[in-house]
């Protein structure tokens, strides 16, 4: 038993020091730092089935979209987002949802708790008249051995009425609108039906968590069916607590049909070997594999053990791109010239396994082609890493890499 201790605690616990040891460090060494000024491409709207899509890829320009929104509601509006800064971007969302439960619009709201943790108080006070739900740190309560019970809300959604629906990387702040670059639909037709749906599932799965109790509490969102099917848009929603994980196979459907091109953009690249192996496979049978990562991202640790697929990703003809001077923070991909996702899931075991996230998948030949060009926009603006590059790197990194390679499970 003492071999077995000891054994675990070398290869977990030298790991996770090492990991909190680089995390610092970093941490220290970023104090102050600003991203420089990125190419973006403006806002374009395509018409797809019944309805539109727009693209965004930079913050200023969606958040100024998504509050005129708000302000346009009439009857409800659906707020769902990962992180939700108290800074003056954040401010703003909050006065304009304060407006509308003054005009009478019924406002409901989402956030997880554990990722606004350095979120003044204060700020997380809401009127009455908005119906706030706030998913917990801790969310397995006696059934701590449930595993399906500790997945995080990962996921940004707005949806106003049952007109316009935002859904995609971008969490709420003033750094996110300008300093980091990610990707976000705008979406109108029957599609926004389905977005509303997935906000009311999760709403209605965890609404005992709301901040009201007793006979005040809000009751179930009940929401109809959409009228007709979108057969171009389809949303795809991973649900930890009913052990739900579509958006990787979602990927790896697109990716094993591939035979042309597929660009793939992630800001955590962590995959499963099924993941890599698919990756591989297309590189080896001619499709041009490109995965666009950032050069530094905001988890050094992640960027590290990342590093570790770069061998054979390089080897089997996989084109790997590194965003530089700013945080991408996108998750994208588009195949073939006809096939694009958008949405929250990066390419690790969090998201595609572990974290409640939403990824619409698009059929469209228009949208891939714009999808396409926001890819090459952001390539001109990265260094590409090369296998003779990568097989030159120091000793010490190459063994930075393997101390680390106990930790992908845990990402």
């Amino acid at each position: 038993m003492k071999f077995l201790r000891r054994t675990l605690l070398a290869i977990f616990g030298v790991p996770i020091l090492l990991a909190v040891v680089m995390s610092l460090v970093d941490g220290y060494r970023s104090r102050g730092k600003r991203a420089k000024p990125f190419p973006v491409t403006p806002p374009r709207t395509n018409d797809v089935g019944d309805g539109t899509v727009t693209t965004y890829t930079f913050g200023s320009d969606l958040y100024e979209d998504m509050i005129a929104a708000i302000d346009g509601a009439k009857k409800q509006i659906f707020l769902e987002t990962y992180i939700w800064k108290g800074d003056e971007v954040g401010q703003r969302f909050k006065e304009a949802l304060s407006r509308a439960t003054a005009r009478g619009v019924e406002v409901y709201c989402i956030y997880d708790e554990l990722a606004n943790l350095v979120v003044p108080t204060l700020f997380k006070r809401f009127p009455d008249d908005v119906h706030v739900l706030r998913y917990p740190m801790y969310s397995a309560g006696w059934r701590f051995f449930d595993l399906s019970r500790y997945g995080r809300d990962h996921r940004k959604i707005l949806v106003v009425d049952d007109t316009v629906g935002f859904v995609g990387g971008y969490n709420i702040g003033a750094a996110y609108a300008t300093e980091w670059r990610d990707t976000h639909v705008r979406i109108t037709g029957t599609g926004v039906w389905d977005l509303r749906r997935a906000f009311a599932d999760f709403w209605n799965l965890n609404r005992r968590r709301t901040h009201r109790r007793g006979a005040n509490a809000p009751g179930p969102l009940l929401i109809e069916t959409a009228p007709s099917w979108e057969p171009d848009l389809r949303f795809h929603r991973n649900v930890p607590r009913l052990w739900m994980f579509p958006i990787r196979s979602m990927y790896l459907e697109a990716i094993n049909r591939a035979s042309r091109n597929i660009y793939l953009t992630t800001a955590y690249f962590v995959p499963d070997e099924d993941f890599v192996d698919a990756l591989k496979a297309a590189a080896e049978r001619g499709v041009d594999v490109r995965i666009l990562l950032p050069l530094k991202s905001n988890h050094v640790v992640v960027d590290w053990i990342s590093r570790g697929y770069f061998s054979q990703l390089l080897d089997s003809g996989v084109r790997i791109l590194r965003f530089k001077d700013a945080m991408i923070h996108a998750k994208t991909a588009t195949v073939d010239g006809l096939w694009s996702t958008v949405g929250t899931a990066n390419i690790d075991r969090l998201s595609l396994t572990g974290n409640y996230e939403i990824n619409l998948e698009i059929f469209d030949r228009e949208v891939a082609a714009q999808m396409e060009e926001i890819f090459a926009r952001d390539e001109s603006n990265a260094l590409e890493l090369t296998s003779a590059e990568w097989a030159a790197r120091d000793i010490h990194r190459k063994f930075t890499e393997l101390v680390l390679t106990p930790l992908r499970p845990l990402l």
